[in-house]
Parts: C-alpha cells; structure tokens; sequence
C-alpha cells in the first residue's frame, strides 16, 4: 500500500500517494497547470516546460516534482505566469495560420490551449523549416512544421513496440521525422494521432468528401458506426467515458443528411460467423489428428495485420480468411440491401464511423472491392474517425446530448456479441460462443468469458467447449504480438486462437478517439461496451435475425459469397 503525505498546493492542504507527480495531482484536484508533453501513460520527458511551479523557492517543473512531506508548491505566482505565457507563445508561434484545422475553424487542441491562455499564436514569428507533411499510408499524416517537439508520438510509438517515429536534429532546426531502416514501418494505428496535443499528426481527413455526397442527391449515403465510437463520441460534447450514445447519434446521422442508418455492429455479427466456422474446421482437423495451421489469428484489425504481412510474413496462414466487420457490411448493405430495397448499387455511398485510422487504409484497398454487374465496387467508400464526426455534427450545432433517441434501420440490427468487439477479448469471446454452436450443436454453459477480458496486454484462457479445451490468448499492442509470435516460433506455446489488436484496450483505445486518450479512460469506454452486451436480447451473433436473412441471400451467390467473405493476405515492404 502506497505511504500517504501531506503536500499543500497553494496553500491548501491534499493528501496524496508519496512520489506521485505534482501535475498529476493537480489534474486529479482540478487545479489548472498548463501542460502539453505530459501523458500519464507515458515516460516523463518535460520538454514543454509549460507546467512550471514554484517549491522551496526554485521553479520547476510539476511534471517531474515529486509529492513528499509538507512539500509546498505555488502555482499562481505572477512570475511563474508570464514566463508559461512566453513558452507557450514560442512553443505555437504560428501554429494558427499554418494549422489545417485551424483554418478551417475545427477544434485543434492546440488552439484550444491558446484560447485558454490567450496566446494568439502571433507574439513570435517561428521560422518554419518548410518540411514536407508524410503521409502514412492512406491513414494518418504528420507535419514536422507544427510539431513541438514534446515527444508523446515519439514515446506512444515505442511503448507499443514499432519507433518508427523520432525527433531528429537538434535546437531550433529539431524536428519530427521516422525511421529510415527498411526493417521498421508503420502500421497505421494511429496512436500518434491521439496522443499529439498541437495536431502536427493527425488523421487524413474525409470530411470534404462526405460533405460531399451528403449534398448530392444522385447518391444514397449510408451510415454505419463501429461498436466503440457510440461508447467514446460522449467525451467531445463533456459526458464521461462509456455513455452510450448509439441512440441520440441515430438521430444526429439522420439530422446531418445520411438516407440510411446502418450499423458496423451488424457486420461485426456476420464476422463472428465467417470466423466461428472457420475455426470450426480448423479445430475439426486437429481433433481427427489432420494436418491444419493453429493458432488461427483473428483479423479485423487492420493495423494488425500490417504488423504480420511486414513483419511476420511467414505467419501469414496463420490469419483467418475473413473480412472485417466495416467490410462485410459495406458490401452486404450495397448487395444484400441495395437488391432487397431496389436501389442501383452504384448509387451507394458507404460511410463508416470509426475508433481507428487504420481503418481508412483498409477502405481503400483493391483487393477488397468486389464486382457487381460489371462494376468494381469498395465495399466502404469514407471511413470518419470519432473525432472527425465530432467535428461534423459541433459543425452543423448538433448538440448530441441533448438529442431525442432513435433506432438504427432495421437492417443494421446486431448481437451483444457485436457491441464487445470493441474491446479487447470481444473478438475472441464473440466468436468462441458461435464455434460453439456450430462445433457442439450446444450454446456455451457461460457466455461471459470473463478470462479473455480486460486492460492486459496479454490474456491467456483454456476454454471448455463440449468436451474439448481450447487454448486461447488476447493480444493488445504490437509490442506483445512481439512476444506471442516469438514464443510460438520457438514452439512454446499450443494455442488454438489468438485474438491481435494494434492499439491498447482493443478498438476502444484506438487512434481515431477523442483526446486524449489514456488507460484510465478506456477501461470506462469498455465497461461501456460490456453493458451494452448485457442488455441485449440477442447476445450471440447466430441469433441476429438480419444476419440469417443476409446468410440465406448468400447461399443462392456462392461466387458472390466468396468474394465479399473472405480475403487474402501478402508479405509487405516498407510503405505498402
């Protein structure tokens, strides 16, 4: 048990865990120190020297200081004042004019700090180095001329196990670069993203686009939103984390123009069945001492899966053949959907509402279109991650709290099962009550599979399905998959499935969330996502009756049902 001391922060007394740092204190008690490199989850670096105090006499930084006993801090001293005023003109001279959001009148957390301050951005000129913005993929992009130097993406980047970010050069000409070794790449997770305070990094942007066809009346624009964002949207509009909201952004999808409101979950349902049988029959071979590959990887995780095609290629048939949820009701609502409703699908605008910018590079990957009457169809056109959706709806003055509820369309119905997706051990425990349906004939004894849930980033369960046991393991972040693949290289390990996420906490913690992100939030995100399960009716995705409906379409299309199920997957180089 941690040693209780006093402190007294501007006169007040606190009682605090002794070594506890003084700016976490403060954020804890409300008492306002500027800061921007400061992140609880990650090493302290003080490079923004913003969160200055005064103790015993010296200035220091509150990030670094430590509570010990009858320490006294002062945090309104006028000197300490101006000279935070003065770092923050320096540290955002310029920011406004050059900042993308900013001139466009979105919310930049950089600016925010500014209005708060009132530092304009204009008291110093800041040389720009005149760097070009690096893209990642389809998925994020960073511009070395905003970035600050704080060092949080430097530090997410490696906590997570890739660095393939770094600060390079040094004084004024530092600057936010990546790693040139053709051994280390990016894998569009995003966590850069959600961790920079000044938007040097950010998600790239489809707002312009959806804009767009939401104006065009030629189109029918569908909306679809993943299981996390309904339980993390709250944060930007003030509400705690884990509210849902799925039912007022019903009504704000309809309210910002989308003809239909669909659901991710829904196709998060007719992944669960495509994965479940799947490891129906790689289970079936072992069990009748057939030659099969297991551990069969889960895949619904972009980022992910760039991690094993880059770094792990020989692994590759270790991955389930099937698609992500986004995908699999992209292409069941321009299929499926568009025949039922009499709709040309070419017509069709698929808009998905993501945790995770990773998700935008899989949209856009050719080898997930399909063809359809000639056409070469993306199952998902724009992918809006939960911040840019924020942004949309404060745009349009959609109070989102303060809306009525309603109902997704009927078509985007779905299971519990699909709710836990979002966080990690969802995917496992979603497909584990399918398989064992589909293996037994029998429903699990116990649907809460506990044992797979949870913030550890590694998980390991031996699960009683029938009369057989099924090693299984959950694995958050790259830096663990790391561990897991190494221990089943060197012929350590006996699993039957293994469920990989790139970001920590699963879906809920991804790179397209709110700012900023923490451990402490995402275990409220999920607590979320798992009431939303306990709530439902339908708790296993066999059991979705718009899924049966879809499944029964499909069995008249085989050729259609083998292009729209199921991928493939290849070796990658740096920056594919």
């Amino acid at each position: 048990m941690s040693k209780m001391v006093t402190i007294y922060i501007d006169e007040q007394a606190y009682q605090v865990e002794e070594g506890k740092s003084v700016l976490q204190i403060a954020l804890e008690n409300k008492i306002d120190i500027p800061h921007l490199c400061y992140h609880e989850d990650l090493p302290i670096e003080a490079n923004c020297r913003l969160c200055l105090v005064e103790s015993e006499g010296k200035t220091t930084t509150s990030c670094t200081l430590k509570a010990s006993e009858g320490i006294k801090i002062n945090t309104k001293n006028e000197e300490l004042v101006k000279i935070r005023h003065e770092n923050l003109s320096l540290l955002l001279a310029s920011h406004k004019k050059n900042c993308p959001k900013c001139q466009q009148n979105q919310p930049c957390p950089a600016f925010a700090l500014m209005q708060k301050y009132g530092v304009t951005g204009e008291e110093y000129e800041r040389k720009m180095l005149d760097l070009a913005i690096h893209k990642m993929g389809s998925a994020a992009e960073f511009d070395p001329n905003l970035c600050v130097k704080c060092g949080r993406c430097v530090n997410v980047c490696a906590d997570i196990g890739i660095n393939f970010l770094k600060i390079e050069d040094s004084s004024v000409n530092a600057h936010l670069t990546y790693s040139e070794n053709p051994k280390i790449d990016c894998i569009y997770c995003g966590q850069c993203t959600v961790h920079c305070p000044v938007n040097a990094i950010r998600e790239q942007s489809h707002l312009k686009q959806v804009e767009a066809v939401l104006d065009d009346p030629d189109k029918i624009v569908i909306a679809q939103m993943a299981p996390s964002v309904r339980a993390s949207i709250g944060e930007e509009f003030g509400l705690k984390p884990g509210i849902n909201l799925e039912r007022k952004m019903f009504t704000a999808l309809r309210q910002l123009g989308f003809d239909k409101v669909f659901d991710v979950n829904m196709g998060a349902d007719i992944t669960t069945l495509v994965e479940a049988q799947e490891l129906t029959e790689r289970l079936k071979k072992k069990f009748a001492g057939e030659e099969t590959v297991l551990p069969m990887f889960t895949s619904c995780c972009p980022g992910w899966v760039k991690f094993l095609e880059f770094y792990y290629a020989e692994m590759i048939p270790h991955l389930t053949t099937a698609r992500s949820p986004q995908i699999h009701s992209g292409a069941a609502y321009k299929t499926w959907w568009a025949e039922k409703a009499g709709i040309d699908p070419s017509k069709i605008i698929v808009v998905s509402i993501m945790p995770c910018t990773s998700k935008k590079y899989e949209a856009e990957m050719e080898k997930l279109k399909f063809e359809l009457k000639g056409l070469k169809l993306k199952p998902v056109d724009y992918v809006l991650t939960t911040r840019e959706i924020a942004v949309l709806l404060k745009k349009n003055q959609i109070d989102l709290p303060k809306l009525t509820d309603s109902e997704a369309d009927s078509e985007g119905e779905y299971s519990g099962a699909a709710a836990i997706y979002g966080a990690s051990g969802g995917v496992m425990e979603s497909a584990l009550r399918s398989t064992a349906r589909i293996l037994t004939g029998q429903e699990l004894p116990k649907i809460d599979l506990e044992e797979v849930r949870g913030m550890k980033g590694i998980k390991r369960a031996t699960i009683k399905i029938g009369e057989r046991e099924v090693k299984v393991a959950v694995v958050a972040t790259a830096r663990n998959a790391r561990n897991i693949l190494e221990e089943i290289k060197k012929g350590r390990a006996d699993y039957d499935y293994i469920e990989f996420m790139a970001c920590p906490g699963g879906c809920i913690g991804g790179g397209g969330q709110p700012l900023t992100s923490t451990h402490a939030i995402i275990k409220k995100r999920i607590a979320g996502l798992y009431d939303i399960d306990q709530k439902k009716n339908l708790r296993r995705a066999h059991e979705n009756p718009v899924v049966q409906e879809f499944f029964k379409y499909l069995a008249t299309k085989p050729s259609l049902a083998q292009e729209i199920l199921y991928t493939n997957y290849s070796a990658k180089k740096k920056f594919e």
